[in-house]
Parts: structure tokens; sequence; C-alpha cells
């Protein structure tokens, strides 16, 4: 009987054990950060590993070069066919009195602003020739300058109160300022108008700012309000009559650069200009730069199919498969000249030491 207990009583100690031991190591399973297995977290998916023989890298640089530079002269043959006019203004276009004090000459109220110019076609220019006006030394990309403005704002009318962001321009006396901010505040009001033989040249102010900036971030509910009411006028203003998603250099303005350089369009001139003729711009020279040492200039020109005036995209592609079409030829020669068998084990750090470190 003693037997048959004690044997029980083993047994039943064995059992407890097992059960233990099963339960524990369920917890250690629970607890574990060991990730599921799977091929991707283990790396073990198929996976193409190609070999760099020479073959294979003169074949791909010589394939990227003769793909490259022909892009690049067909670029540059399109770049050099637009035809440009630059012309810097906010020199000349201060009277000779006030060439020492040219901050007191565009601050004063009482100057005349208005200035004429004269520009001459170099080339025939095909229509639409685009009108741009260009700031030098301008950072619209300043990080309070960007944040000055408030989006809900100007999407609707319901968040005309939404002027947290747009200090110091976000309240007047009578009210919230609508658009508010630095961006709308300092709006170019610069204004030009151009004539060929005593005949005025229409400038065409439709459709200059982006559809998806008009239809989305610019509310047709939302009209100007307390703009540019205050003693510091810091540029254009603004019909209080038109919704902002039809304000289109408001829009385009408000669109800021990354650039202190930047062009921003200004309309567009819907006929030909023959080679040779004579443009002349009457120009209001009203936008505030000397007080920051920026420049003014106005830009007339015609496109492509790759845009404006632009050398660096066709100089890129050529110096890329240039440099491309030189490495191929270097490679060359090093193989002819030192051809190295594929894969040979004597160039080993270990093979070429007999102690296993190289000399």
């Amino acid at each position: 009987m003693e037997m048959d207990t004690n044997g029980a009583t083993t047994s039943s100690a064995a059992g407890g054990g097992s059960t233990s031991t099963s339960d524990s190591s369920s917890a250690a399973k629970k607890n574990s950060k060991k990730p599921k297995y799977s091929r991707f977290t283990q790396q073990e998916l198929p996976a193409c590993k190609p070999i760099l023989t020479p073959g294979l890298v003169i074949t791909t640089f010589t394939i990227i070069g003769i793909i490259f530079i022909p892009i690049g002269l067909v670029s540059l043959s399109a770049s050099e066919h637009v035809v440009e006019i630059v012309d810097r203004y906010d020199e000349g276009c201060v009277p000779p009195n006030y060439s020492n004090d040219k901050l007191a000459y565009i601050q004063s109220s009482l100057t005349n602003k208005s200035c004429t110019r004269t520009l001459s076609v170099p080339k025939l220019m095909k229509s639409p020739i685009f009108i741009y006006y260009q700031l030098d030394n301008f950072y619209q990309n300043h990080r309070r300058y960007v944040k000055s403005r408030s989006d809900k704002q100007l999407r609707s009318m319901a968040y005309e109160r939404e002027t947290k962001s747009c200090d110091p321009e976000g309240l007047s006396i009578d009210g919230p300022i609508v658009p508010c901010g630095l961006i709308a505040w300092s709006l170019f009001n610069d204004t030009y108008g151009f004539s060929v033989k005593s005949k005025m040249l229409e400038v065409n102010k439709n459709n200059i700012a982006w559809d998806s900036d008009k239809e989305h971030k610019f509310g047709s509910d939302v009209y100007p309000k307390n703009f540019q009411s205050g003693g510091l006028i810091g540029g254009a203003k603004l019909n209080s009559s038109i919704p902002l998603s039809e304000q289109e250099d408001l829009i385009v303005w408000m669109r800021t650069a990354a650039l202190p350089t930047f062009r921003k369009l200004y309309g567009r001139i819907e006929e030909d200009l023959q080679a040779n003729e004579q443009i002349t711009v009457v120009i209001d020279n009203n936008y505030n730069t000397y007080s920051f040492g920026g420049k003014k200039k106005l830009v007339l020109s015609t496109t492509s199919w790759i845009g404006g005036k632009n050398d660096f995209l066709g100089i890129a592609y050529i110096a890329v498969g240039g440099l491309c079409l030189f490495l191929a030829v270097s490679f060359i020669l090093l193989y002819v000249i030192t051809p190295r068998p594929l894969g040979d084990p004597s160039y080993l750090s270990w093979n070429r030491s007999p102690s296993g470190h190289p000399n």
C-alpha cells in the first residue's frame, strides 16, 4: 500500500512539474520580443545581385552618355530659341535729384512715380509673350514671412477671424484684416503699360494663376476687408467687390518663392512683336525695394516646349553625358592596358600577404 501511495504521490509530483514547465515556457513566449518568422523580415526573399563586370559598367556608361548628350543638345537648342528681354528699372526710374536718397523718393507721396522706358525687340517674338516682374534680394522664404498668413481665412469667409498666425497684420481698428498677414500686405504694386508706334498693347491678366489655387485655396465667398487701411501701407490695394478667387495678382504673389531672386507672372501680350521694334513701357514705380537693397526687373519672354529660357538643364545633360562617355573610354583603356581576370582570388588580402594582413 505504501509503495502504491508513494508511487502515486511521485507520479503526481512529476505531473505537476511538467505543467509548471509548460506554463513558464508559454509565458516566456508571450513576453518574447522575437519577431514572427517570415521570409521578408529574415531577408530571405529572392534578390537580384548583378556582378559589375567591366563589360557591364562600360556598356552602362556608354548608353547613358549616348542618351543624355542628344537630350542636352535638344534642350539647349530649345532654350536658345526663346527670346527674352530683361530691363532693370529700379535705378533708372529714380529722378536725378533723388539719386542719393532713393528711400525718400519711394516713400514720399509728393514725388511722381511714373517712368518711361524703351525696349528694343532683338528678334521676332511670337505670341503669347509673357510679362514677368523679377525681384532680387527679396526673401519670401523667410520663416516668419511664410507663416504670416491664414489659409482658413483665405478659403472661407466663415473663418475671417482666424488671424492668430497673421501678426502683425491680423487686426485693424475696424476688425480683422482680409486677407491677413505679411505676404498679402506686401503685395507687389508696380504697374506696366506697353505701346508700339503709339499703339497700345493690351495686357491679358486672365488665367495667370494656377487653377488649383483658384479653386481650392482662395474662396469665392471671401472678399477683401480692412485691407491696407492702416497707417503703414505695404503694397497694392485690392478691390473689395471682387472675391479673392478672382484676384489673380494676389494669388500669384501668395505662392511664395523658394529663392531670394524670383519671377512672377504679370500678364500676357497676345500679339507678335517684330524684330527691331521699339516698345515704350510706362511704369508706375511704386514698390519699395530700396529699403533692403533689392532690385526690380521687367521681363518679356516667349516660351518653347521646355518652358522659358533655361540653359542649365541642357548644359547639365551634356555635362553628365560627356562625363559618362569619358568614364567609359577610361575603363576601356584600363581594361585593355591592365586586364584582370574576373574573380581572381590572388587579389584577396589574405592571399597577397601570407600572414593574413595586407602589406
